[in-house]
């Protein structure tokens, strides 16, 4: 079941994370935050009419007024918006991102068929390498424990601590391969070995120290292939592995750039695989057909790999996809190849996502489950469900928004207006300090 995350009320462009492409490339733009959250339920929608199931977490709060007080702003919401808004008007775009709408980064993820306990295992990331992305953390782990509430089926653990050293950035750089129903392998990709990075102009936000904990806490660290980002990727833009690669079941979809020693990573994943049954199909784009800065600016590795009612592996991936040449080509060429797999290409509109530097898959969550593992019933998205949350979404969301607004007090009454009334909608309690 993908967990999509919804896009929060206060979706803009304030370009906080430097070394991604297109969140640089849009600071300071005109962002729609309606069209955002709705393109996201869109994108929902058509994966259920493929047969995958979908569930639905919700936004954080924001602006973030509780660190706004730890930092020492007091007064009212207006004031403490209007002071910080003349002193530091990047730290009220921190404290305002909508970056919790990547659900990619909640958590990392492995199913019941792998764990030693036999329960579903989830791990907050802590999110650590960005301000604006580490005091999600909190929040997110009220949710993931509200949503997966039944302890017989799932553990939800503590994130690891909020240091350099267990830099933990979840799913987005987690690759779990092997059947379905019975065990599998998990590929984890990691930027650098220690606390600092490797000072060759990349920089790397996972840790193995953190992969290795993570493995550790859900009890699959020897099934589990550690491998370490190509520097050469994360310089291009490639700041989570998902950017360059994508992977379920016997198929992993990777660049050329994917992995430092790439051969001998592939090669352990081939035989980790064999020893569970599984003949594994990996599909490497070269450089020379597909360059990182095409790769990046168009997401086609940000793309979902599933599989539809009728069984055929699909590849979801950006509208963008279709506008650069490279890219279309091997897209199409793939498509006429009976060598290939991927046996279908749907393409979905998430370009308010994207401009901020997340794709279709940055915003979902895949969390494998038995038919006797249930989330929480009111978060699994049904057609009505949608419906509603398509009108919740036009009648408390902004058609326009800039970092500026940001300060206004009532977009804060107005988010937390939503939350609220949303909370009601998915069943999930109070998740917010302001509750």
């Amino acid at each position: 079941m993908n967990f999509d995350g919804l896009v929060g009320p206060t979706h803009n462009y304030a370009g906080l994370s430097s070394d991604n492409v297109a969140s640089v490339t849009h600071r300071d733009q005109v962002a729609n935050p309606r069209a955002a959250v709705i393109e996201g339920i869109a994108k929902m929608r058509t994966l259920m009419e493929l047969g995958v199931p979908q569930a639905i977490l919700p936004p954080h709060e924001r602006p973030h007024l509780p660190t706004l007080r730890r930092l020492g702003y007091a007064g009212s919401d207006a004031e403490v918006l209007r002071r910080v808004a003349d002193e530091s008007p990047r730290m009220l775009a921190i404290c305002s991102s909508a970056s919790a709408m990547w659900a990619a980064n909640a958590a990392t993820v492995s199913p019941s068929c792998d764990s030693e306990d036999g329960r579903v295992h989830l791990t907050p990331a802590n999110l650590v390498s960005h301000g604006h992305r580490a005091i999600e953390t909190a929040t997110t782990h009220r949710i993931l424990r509200a949503v997966f509430d039944d302890d017989r089926h799932f553990v939800v653990h503590d994130p690891l601590p909020a240091t350099a050293t267990f830099a933990d950035e979840g799913a987005a750089n987690h690759v779990r391969l092997g059947p379905l129903d019975g065990p599998g392998v998990h590929l984890m990709v990691f930027g650098r070995d220690g606390d600092v990075p490797e000072h060759d102009g990349a920089n790397p936000r996972q840790t193995l120290a953190a992969s290795r904990a993570v493995a550790r806490l859900h009890g699959t660290a020897t099934r589990t292939v550690f491998a370490k980002q190509d520097p050469v990727a994360i310089r291009a833009g490639a700041f989570h592995n998902d950017v360059v690669c994508v992977g379920r079941a016997d198929v992993l979809l990777c660049h050329e750039h994917t992995f430092l020693a790439q051969q001998a990573v592939l090669a352990q994943l081939e035989r980790a695989l064999a020893d569970v049954g599984v003949e594994f199909r990996p599909i490497v784009v070269p450089e020379s057909r597909v360059s990182l800065h095409d790769a990046v600016r168009s997401y086609l590795f940000n793309g979902q790999l599933v599989g539809d009612r009728d069984g055929r592996l699909t590849l979801i991936v950006p509208s963008e996809c279709r506008e650069v040449p490279s890219i279309a080509t091997w897209l199409t060429e793939a498509a006429e190849d009976p060598a290939n797999p991927i046996e279908r290409v749907v393409h979905v509109d998430v370009r308010e996502s994207m401009r901020n530097g997340g794709g279709p898959a940055c915003l979902r969550l895949c969390v494998p489950m038995r038919d006797d593992e249930h989330p929480r019933s009111t978060v699994v998205a049904t057609p009505e469900r949608l419906d509603a949350l398509e009108a919740w979404a036009v009648r408390h969301y902004r058609e326009r928004l800039t970092p500026a607004d940001l300060a206004d007090p009532s977009l804060v009454r107005e988010s937390r207006t939503a939350l609220d009334e949303l909370c009601v909608m998915l069943g999930v309690g109070s998740v917010y300090e302001f509750q």
